[in-house]
């Protein structure tokens, strides 16, 4: 599959999830070595899942098919430019390329406000409009010591 046909399978997705009241208009396939390895849409609404976005679906599909959590050397085709969660998670897998057809400001069109998280994900925590408290510091600390020491062992 080239390009240009990954991204039209993304938006044939994207709208056929949407017109089955299965999901918004947002669809998703990765492909490696020019075969599909991974597909979702969004399903956040259909699920009740807020982390069901077309990107996130679509790497958790491709994660489980390949059974790794790398996607080194995939490409991600998206209806419309990830969101700051999406986008972190494309990260963690090591995607390699991206590819987007609407961009974050064409979400406008149905009251989004794509700046808003933006702005928000990008501030130390102390700064976010969420309240937040640490506990239990040490502890946690602790445990992730504990883990990394079980990697080296």
């Amino acid at each position: 599959m080239n390009s240009d046909e990954a991204m039209r399978r993304a938006i044939d997705l994207a709208r056929e999830k949407m017109i089955a009241g299965e999901g918004r208009p947002f669809g998703c396939v990765i492909l490696k070595d020019g075969e599909v390895i991974g597909e979702g849409w969004n399903c956040m609404d259909h699920d009740h899942d807020p982390t069901a976005h077309g990107e996130v679906v679509a790497i958790r599909d491709a994660c489980k098919r390949l059974e790794t959590l790398d996607l080194s050397g995939a490409e991600l085709y998206t209806s419309c430019e990830p969101c700051p969660m999406c986008t972190s998670v494309i990260y963690l897998a090591s995607i390699s390329k991206l590819y987007y057809a609407a961009s974050a400001d064409d979400t406008e069109l149905f009251g989004n406000d794509p700046r808003r998280m933006r702005r928000e994900v990008g501030k130390p925590i102390g700064e976010r409009q969420l309240a937040n408290e640490q506990l239990m510091a040490i502890e946690g600390r602790a445990l992730l010591l504990e883990w990394a020491e079980s990697l080296n062992s």
